[in-house]
């Protein structure tokens, strides 16, 4: 799933943002119960690789977007949205999409041209990530 700053905003401006968004992050997975494959953090959006194990995306989406968004707002003495449109998703059907759309997800910074290597972009990460895309001689034994 992805979601995008309103207009192309940025919704990430320092490696604090981030860190912030990711420990949200981090709690709605754990409360919704979600496994995290793999996810990106750009500049102007995310993308995030969720499997659920309960009908809970759209909630929990809708609580780290808006309480990101309430925190970034306050951080910033902004107002508005920071949020374009309500969340994209598309329900993963078999081994081969879930690979393809994780590999596009780690190497979206690639293409951005925010590094050369999705190892090089440190806000990239998940299970996915870790174990597959890992050079072989990197991965744990």
């Amino acid at each position: 799933m992805t979601t995008r700053g309103n207009n192309g905003r940025d919704v990430f401006q320092t490696a604090d943002d981030r860190r912030v968004f990711l420990a949200l992050l981090k709690r709605v997975a754990r409360d919704g119960e979600w496994v995290l494959q793999t996810w990106c953090l750009m500049t102007n959006h995310f993308h995030l690789l969720v499997e659920t194990r309960h009908e809970n995306l759209s909630a929990g989406m809708q609580h780290l977007n808006g309480v990101y968004a309430q925190w970034f707002n306050a951080w910033y003495q902004r107002t508005g949205h920071l949020f374009g449109r309500r969340f994209w998703s598309k329900r993963i059907e078999g081994d081969t999409q879930l690979r393809d759309t994780a590999e596009y997800i780690v190497h979206n910074p690639v293409r951005a041209g925010l590094c050369a290597d999705p190892w090089d972009w440190r806000w990239t990460g998940g299970a996915f990530f870790r174990e597959r895309d890992r050079p072989a001689d990197a991965r744990a034994p």
